[in-house]
């Protein structure tokens, strides 16, 4: 027929762009529209910026500011800041930048290894419980449900005052409480994944359960992981300082930025603010950049999700 295309000649389509009816599912494209629209977002792009400063001020800044954090100077205690001492000292006569920086190396990796600890074994706990159901399912989700009517600030309280405060310790005390929210985000997405296709087709070929546990469900999960995760951060440096404020954190001369604070307050009335607002600046600073970046995180995988 006149017009017609013959089925032997190969279509052209432009570059970069999919046939009509088609998907453009390679994985660069999904990853290239997953940071496009992630880096739009001008809180995330703050987020990232605010993170970087602070890793770069705590574990770069002391090779250039070179400060005492072990021998106590009653010579120059609650000194206010100077040419010397940029943000003054505190009551032992420790310098204030020297102690975010030192404080800070302790706040981030407690807040980071908890946060990867606990969506790690939450993720495992909540993939298997959705995806082999039935009784397992109702038994351990109900261990799930028993550890989260226990008030998180209470159960870190009797873990802690039990052993003796390290920063090994501290990670496990956090990440005991903290994955039992991905372990229920994820269980969720299991109930729904395991009764997709590619599923069922892997288990026709004789696929096992770890196989599709962690080729097939983990991986289609990564969206919800990634959000929780930026999450799990923002709340383990929070609980690093409660549990600090409360005198429950690693002990002196180790610092962290809740230590600082409980240290400061105890001179609130005595006009030492250099003691006070930067351990708290430092605090809420780091905890929004990465509730900025999960955010956008989510927003990102959101349109990747409507694209699909």
């Amino acid at each position: 027929m006149i017009g017609q295309v013959p089925l032997d000649e190969p279509m052209l389509v432009e570059p970069g762009m999919a046939p009509e009816g088609g998907e453009a599912s390679s994985t660069g494209g999904v990853f290239r529209l997953i940071f496009e629209v992630f880096i739009e977002n001008r809180l995330a792009v703050i987020g990232i910026g605010i993170v970087i400063f602070f890793v770069l001020f705590c574990f770069v800044g002391p090779i250039f500011y070179h400060t005492d954090q072990v021998h106590v100077n009653l010579n120059i205690e609650n000194q206010g800041p100077s040419i010397h001492h940029l943000l003054g000292t505190n009551n032992v006569g420790y310098d204030i930048v020297g102690r975010l920086m030192a404080g800070g190396q302790t706040t981030l990796e407690v807040g980071l290894a908890a946060a990867l600890l606990a969506t790690t074994f939450g993720v495992l706990w909540g993939a298997v419980a959705g995806f082999v159901g039935g009784i397992v399912d109702s038994f351990m989700m109900r261990i799930v449900d028993a550890l989260l009517s226990i008030p998180t600030l209470f159960l870190l309280l009797f873990l802690a005052t039990i052993f003796t405060p390290s920063v090994p310790l501290l990670i496990l005390v956090i990440a005991f409480v903290a994955w039992l929210v991905p372990a229920r985000l994820v269980r969720g997405e299991a109930l729904s994944l395991r009764t997709r296709e590619y599923v069922q087709a892997v288990r026709g070929m004789g696929g096992g359960g770890a196989r599709i546990i962690l080729r097939h469900i983990v991986p289609n999960a990564i969206g919800t992981i990634v959000v929780n995760a930026t999450f799990q951060v923002a709340d383990a440096i929070l609980l690093v300082a409660y549990l600090s404020f409360l005198g429950l954190g690693v002990p002196p001369p180790a610092a962290n930025w809740g230590g600082s604070l409980a240290n400061g307050v105890n001179y609130v009335f005595a006009g030492y603010w250099w003691q006070i607002w930067p351990a708290g600046i430092c605090i809420v600073s780091t905890v929004v950049a990465f509730n900025f970046i999960g955010d956008s995180m989510r927003d990102a995988l959101e349109v990747r999700l409507q694209r699909r």
